[in-house]
């Protein structure tokens, strides 16, 4: 290989992880741009009803504008299904979640889904339950309890937490067969789509019953939840999949791990959270249980619509 070649395919692969990173500190910043929204006013679900709204119209111009066409309408129903249904319960535990614990508590127990993931694939999809796996099974046991018990939030936040990491794991596990050969952004626009609908619907009965969706009161609130759609969701997913085709799913996905170091990060400088030491151990174990798991264990199954919450 050729001096030039080999700076060309340096700035490649350094260009991946640029992207990559950007796509962590992009989905790191959500929870705490909830917050945000949280304090101006909005509920969870005026805040998921702009949230999917406004992406779907997003990533559908994107759509357009690289000329994807939307997959055989029979895969479209499995993935609207994947949306409508997995995708609303995942994002509903999460953002509810925040309202109950620290952002960095939550954040740290979604990451508890690669785990999940690999567990699932052992029962239900018949794969080999590895070393690995078992050694990551053990780190992140322990830094999950260190976590939960180092953290601030009622029993009810952490609950959904980790409800939100296993509904996300099973939402994978089918992903990996529902999104086979399907492209990656057409994927994500008809989910988006059918969680928006999903949470512009209950919106509209919910506003029949006399409770509507509670909107951000003033420009920072709103400011915050475009951030959410635009920044947190189309912007970090573009960009994960422009550094997962530069760099692989096993090393994008074990720089995605700085996606709960950006959330705790922020949290503590923006939001005023402490991070005991008891919580830094449990979060560090945490993650040094799912790079392990990425770095060593081959064949967990990959969903190609990436979207944490």
């Amino acid at each position: 290989m050729t001096a030039s070649a080999t700076l060309g395919q340096a700035r490649h692969t350094l260009a991946g992880v640029l992207m990559i990173a950007l796509s962590a500190s992009a989905f790191g910043a959500m929870a705490i741009f909830a917050r945000y929204a949280y304090a101006a006013g909005a509920d969870v679900y005026g805040l998921l009803a702009v949230r999917f709204v406004l992406a779907a119209i997003a990533m559908a111009v994107v759509m357009r504008t690289r000329g994807i066409r939307l997959p055989p309408w029979r895969r479209v129903l499995a993935l609207a299904a994947m949306g409508g249904i997995g995708y609303v319960s995942q994002s509903y535990c999460f953002f509810t979640a925040l309202n109950y614990a620290q952002a960095s508590l939550v954040a740290l127990l979604l990451y508890l889904y690669p785990l999940f993931v690999t567990i699932l694939a052992a029962i239900f999809l018949k794969e080999r339950l590895t070393n690995a796996a078992v050694i990551a099974l053990v780190l992140c046991s322990v830094g999950a309890g260190l976590t939960v018990g180092g953290g601030e939030g009622s029993p009810l936040g952490i609950a959904l937490g980790v409800a939100a990491a296993v509904i996300y794991s099973i939402y994978i596990v089918v992903g990996a067969r529902v999104t086979a050969g399907v492209n990656a952004i057409a994927t994500t626009t008809v989910i988006c789509t059918a969680a928006a609908l999903v949470y512009v619907t209950v919106g509209i009965l919910r506003t029949g019953a006399g409770v509507p969706p509670q909107f951000p009161g003033d420009a920072g609130g709103w400011l915050a939840l475009i951030a959410i759609a635009l920044v947190s969701t189309v912007l970090a997913i573009l960009t994960f999949f422009a550094g997962l085709q530069r760099l692989g799913a096993s090393r994008a996905s074990m720089l995605s791990t700085l996606e709960p170091v950006v959330t705790v990060l922020l949290a503590a400088m923006l939001l005023g959270e402490h991070i005991g030491a008891t919580q830094a151990i449990g979060g560090g174990l945490i993650l040094a249980g799912v790079l392990w798991l990425t770095r060593r264990a081959s064949g967990t199954p990959q969903v190609d619509a990436r979207s944490d919450t």
